[in-house]
């Protein structure tokens, strides 16, 4: 017998989710110091929205796979961008 999955499920419950849109920001900092980047994702076309706060090294990285890579998902519980899908026995 097979694991009973929790019921009902609901937005909550769902761990795993396909970004939809994105948006990169940026608030300036006080006189002298860094601003900060951040980057929204909007996930199941707004089902769920989450925002992280982003080292600047990384947004030009990000960018490219965000705008190169057909299908990311993102982890919820793991906040863990998950970028495309590969079937298996691929050797490409």
């Amino acid at each position: 017998m097979g694991p009973t999955p929790q019921q009902p499920v609901t937005d909550d419950s769902l761990k795993v989710r396909q970004v939809s849109h994105y948006q990169f920001s940026w608030v300036a900092g006080e006189p002298a110091e860094e601003g900060t980047w951040t980057l929204q994702l909007v996930l199941d076309q707004g089902a769920w929205e989450e925002v992280l706060t982003v080292d600047s090294d990384d947004t030009e990285p990000l960018q490219n796979l965000l705008s190169h890579t057909e299908t990311v998902f993102y982890d919820v519980g793991r906040r863990t961008l998950l970028f495309g899908t590969t079937s298996t026995g691929n050797r490409n």
